[in-house]
């Protein structure tokens, strides 16, 4: 694209150039703006051509670079998927997941957010053509990494449901054995699932409101 552009300014500049020339010939004048003319249209095209050639460089090797990056950070989301995993089977196996509802809550999202992570950047290493319903849906869900944010906002809120109910035992020891219940525990993760999700979705369908939704639909 940028190529076709600047063969374009190469094209209006030289045509310029020659009207010119051509105008200041009909009048009379000597031809030697003929000549500026040729070199002119000379040295711009040298320039656009050392001008294309850098931005293809540059453009190829950043292109590297983000590839080994999104390597990277599919490594990274294997990794926390495996080792999230096997502390939810640990928790579950040692049966502490109900005593510890809240952190066993933490772990799942985290598994959820690391599994999310790796779907993400190998869609992305693929270079998918996004059309129709099908391509908003995945653009909006997967690969804006919308998902990802949900889980990043849900862990962020039940943190601060950890920290309240961590607060609430080493400082309040006997009311909290008195009123802390289970359903408070479970009320709060699910509170953090929901939030989470509620928060990055108002703000996706804000930005891409339901009108492109219908567009999209009839695209298909």
């Amino acid at each position: 694209m940028t190529l076709y552009l600047d063969s374009c300014k190469v094209f209006l500049n030289c045509r310029t150039v020659r009207l010119a020339a051509r105008q200041y010939k009909m009048s009379g004048i000597p031809s030697s703006i003929e000549h500026l003319s040729v070199v002119m249209t000379t040295e711009t095209a040298v320039d656009v051509t050392h001008t294309t050639a850098s931005n293809v460089v540059t453009s190829s090797s950043s292109g590297g670079v983000n590839f080994y990056l999104q390597f990277a950070v599919i490594f990274i989301g294997v990794l926390g998927t495996v080792a999230n995993a096997l502390i939810l089977y640990a928790l579950v196996a040692s049966k502490q997941h109900k005593k510890h509802v809240l952190i066993f809550n933490q772990n799942a999202i985290d598994c959820f957010s690391s599994i999310f992570l790796v779907i993400t950047y190998i869609l992305k290493l693929f270079n998918i053509h996004l059309t129709g319903l099908g391509g908003y849906w995945l653009c909006v869900l997967i690969l804006s990494e919308n998902i990802i944010w949900c889980a990043i906002a849900a862990s962020k809120a039940n943190l601060v449901f950890v920290t309240i109910e961590r607060y609430l035992k080493a400082v309040y020891p006997i009311w909290s054995k008195k009123r802390l219940r289970n359903w408070m525990m479970y009320s709060s993760s699910a509170f953090a699932w929901i939030s989470g999700f509620v928060h990055v979705f108002t703000l996706t369908f804000t930005v891409f409101p339901v009108s492109v939704i219908y567009r999209s639909f009839f695209i298909l």
